[in-house]
């Protein structure tokens, strides 16, 4: 298993995945920069910091997983190389496994970025108009375990979005899922039931109410966990259309 990751960690450093896991973060911190330069008064840090949580869970994460995933079934699709490594002498779920690994891997990367590159903006943007410093503490560990919820709620998303982009050859069916998941949560935010919704998960670790934030992690971690290894026992079994 460990040959496996390290391979498909060389196949990353070839990939533009570098370029997709600093792009994304990059526009939630240019956001918050230009937002904060714009302001007329200074805010807390629980305010930037918080609103780049949120961009990233309501909008930024689930279009980021639909490029991640597509972007790590096409480097077998594309050249057609399942057959060659489906023939290797190890267990074919090994392949699968470690391709959701890599893709849970970069996106806790890109969820740490996001929080990195918001306060690098805000500092910079401070260095401009030091009357609009933040105000308040900077809870570090707050954010950091709301972010690591947000996260853990993306799990079923992310192993939805990577069967299917493995299952077909084409990243079509992939990309389809993704946009509508995407649109479908953006459009229904304010519905109740959007807490069984896993493109909706990860932006209700924000609510307010104690059980919409723990149905939401539980079902988006529980049930993520659950279908990551239905799909590698299923794609082990089946070859790719």
């Amino acid at each position: 298993m460990l040959a496996v990751l390290s391979v498909e960690i060389r196949k990353l450093n070839r990939s533009l995945a570098a370029v997709l896991a600093v792009a994304a973060p990059s526009l939630i911190a240019v956001f918050a920069f230009f937002m904060l330069l714009r302001g007329k008064a200074a805010q807390p840090w629980e305010m930037w910091m918080l609103s780049s949580i949120g961009i990233w869970a309501y909008f930024m994460l689930p279009m980021s997983v639909t490029a991640l995933t597509a972007l790590v079934a096409h480097m077998e699709n594309g050249p057609k190389s399942w057959d060659h490594l489906r023939s290797l002498p190890l267990p074919r779920w090994h392949l699968y496994a470690a391709k959701a690994v890599m893709v849970l891997a970069v996106v806790a990367i890109m969820s740490v970025l996001t929080l990195v590159m918001t306060w690098g903006a805000v500092m910079l943007a401070v260095a401009i108009k030091p009357e609009l410093s933040p105000t308040g503490p900077l809870d570090v560990g707050l954010y950091a375990a709301t972010m690591s919820k947000v996260f853990l709620a993306a799990t079923l998303m992310v192993a939805i979005q990577l069967w299917i982009a493995l299952r077909f050859a084409s990243f079509v069916p992939a990309l389809v899922v993704g946009i509508g998941g995407t649109f479908f949560s953006v459009v229904a935010t304010s519905a109740k039931q959007g807490v069984f919704f896993p493109w909706q998960m990860p932006v209700n670790m924000l609510a307010g109410e104690a059980w919409r934030v723990n149905t939401a992690l539980g079902l988006g971690c529980g049930l993520g966990l659950v279908v990551l290894a239905l799909a590698a026992a299923h794609l082990s079994r089946r070859e790719v259309l």
